[in-house]
């Protein structure tokens, strides 16, 4: 069948994921996996009396919006209407915290990942449990809020993150995909479940509280890859595409953080596997052969969607400043009467940043717009300094943007591969900040020392990893695993390239992360007075 015949028969999968800066659907074909349509919305969180949020409203606009510009690419491409696919998935920014009562109401407002409002609380988990819990976690924004005395929690009833709200909406069930529940509360891989023995130290810890309802009663279910996790109710139909067209009925694979889908769509979910993500934050995932010797506040030990254990250091900020340069500069060509294409102005700042000073002759830039766990910030400025005899040229100005986008990662993953001698093949790297061919791979390679592959699909990121898992749920061999499929079905013709850390690069970014390293004082003298 051609692509309108498969889009009207519904032998497709259709993936929507919640990112930071983009809500993006992928409509793919089952059989070949390949997209064949898409469609956007964006958006930005906002700080609301110190609460980095989204509110509600942005949340089903957004879902509305993306799927209408999906719809309107399939009436382009094909002239038919969407009306119904064979499968969906929804995914999101893992962590943070939705809260609802007994009515389905939000009692406060969303917390997302990128706060860093639960030091006290994450500390307390992390000593209790002898496991990392990271600020940005569902459990520390809980526990968080209970030393606060906060006054919603007596109507708590359920709580949540962005891709099971979204899910719930639209299929009425309240559940997780194993990987986006491990960055709530802490996942045995054993049982691939809450792990209970944290469940009741959670519970002792808490005793004196006396609220009546208790921490495993208020979590999302989990719900293993491959299997259905709900079907879309009319309310939800409606709720996607208030026109009407698009049918009820259809199922759900269980919703995943990014984490998750950023894995599936580097199929990076066997040992010695790994992913890194780069957009609004810049995270790594290696899938572990064994448990790491020691806990580490830099380092989460998350699951993949088959529920393997996985290190994961995650940070806050990757291309936001980058990107506000790229726009200051972009204003500074208008101005002249130029315009150029989005797609071009970045590759040609990438490409100009290839030429840079291999430590960028001591121009320092620092992209902390919000906190770092990393580096042990609970804000963030941004910054840029250099010495009074730096070269202040755009190569050498472009290379540090792009080098600070990695710079906190490659302390957080010295950690991982130095001292704790996790060994990977390969990582691959998918998302923005690949998009532009050659360089962001290529200093990537250098800040890890570590061979980056790039995959063909590095852009479509984790809105075609959802629809992936989506596609997943329908298989016709039920036996079959995820690593299977991803491995015989979808990568067996993919093309990519792989790049060896580039000696000379490593040597400058290592200098480079010495001054680096010494400017954090600076960066903390920015927050402290200002």
């Amino acid at each position: 069948m051609n692509p309108a015949q498969l889009i009207q028969s519904g032998n497709t999968s259709l993936g929507i994921e919640f990112g930071s800066t983009r809500i993006k659907a992928v409509l793919i074909e089952q059989e070949t996996c390949t997209p064949i349509a898409a469609g956007a919305h964006d958006w930005e969180n906002r700080l609301e009396n110190g609460v980095w949020t989204y509110s509600i409203e942005d949340i089903h606009q957004g879902l509305q919006s993306c799927f209408a510009a999906l719809s309107a690419d399939v009436q382009a491409r094909y002239g038919v209407s969407l009306e119904t696919t064979g499968s969906i998935g929804i995914s999101a920014m893992m962590h943070g915290y939705l809260a609802f009562d007994q009515n389905d109401q939000l009692l406060v407002p969303f917390r997302t990942w990128r706060n860093t409002m639960t030091e006290q609380a994450a500390a307390a988990l992390t000593e209790a449990f002898r496991f990392n819990i990271p600020q940005r976690w569902s459990i520390a924004h809980l526990y968080q809020a209970m030393l606060k005395k906060e006054a919603h929690l007596p109507q708590l009833r359920f709580f949540t993150t962005l891709a099971g709200y979204v899910h719930w909406l639209l299929t009425g069930q309240r559940v997780l995909g194993i990987g986006d529940a491990s960055g709530m509360f802490p996942i045995d891989p054993e049982t691939k479940a809450y792990n209970t023995a944290m469940l009741q130290t959670f519970s002792d810890l808490t005793a004196n509280f006396e609220f009546d309802w208790k921490l495993s009663d208020i979590l999302p279910a989990i719900v293993p890859a491959g299997e259905c996790a709900g079907t879309l109710t009319d309310q939800g139909a409606r709720l996607l595409d208030p026109s009407g067209r698009f049918k009820a009925g259809i199922p759900f694979c269980p919703p995943e953080g990014d984490a998750g889908t950023g894995m599936v769509a580097t199929n990076s979910i066997a040992p010695k596997t790994g992913n890194v993500s780069a957009g609004t934050s810049i995270f790594a995932m290696a899938v572990l052969e064994h448990d790491l010797q020691n806990v580490h506040e830099e380092i989460d030990i998350v699951a993949t969607p088959c529920g393997s254990p996985v290190a994961m250091v995650h940070c806050n900020n990757c291309t936001t400043e980058l990107d506000a340069w790229v726009r200051l500069l972009n204003d500074t060509l208008h101005t002249f009467g130029l315009d150029i294409p989005k797609a071009k102005l970045y590759d040609t700042l990438y490409e100009t940043a290839r030429s840079g000073a291999n430590d960028c002759d001591g121009l320092l830039s620092y992209n902390y717009h919000s906190g770092e766990h990393v580096t042990g910030f609970t804000e963030g400025r941004p910054l840029m300094m250099r010495t009074p005899d730096t070269v202040f040229n755009l190569s050498n100005l472009m290379r540090s943007l792009i080098y600070s986008c990695m710079a906190t990662l490659k302390i957080g993953m010295d950690i991982l591969l130095k001292e704790e001698h996790v060994v990977l093949d390969k990582l691959y790297a998918h998302g923005g900040l690949f998009k532009s061919p050659v360089t962001g791979q290529r200093f990537l390679a250098a800040a890890l020392e570590t061979p980056i592959a790039v995959m063909e699909s590095a852009g479509e990121g984790g809105a075609w990893g959802i629809a992936l898992l989506a596609s997943y749920l329908t298989r016709t061999n039920k036996a079959e695993s995820l690593a299977e499929y991803l491995n015989d079905r979808v990568f067996r013709n993919f093309q990519g390239s792989c790049m060896d850390p580039v000696p000379s690069d490593v040597e400058g970014f290592a200098a480079y992360m010495k001054q680096y390293r010494a400017g954090l004082a600076v960066e903390q003298a920015a927050v402290s007075v200002t």
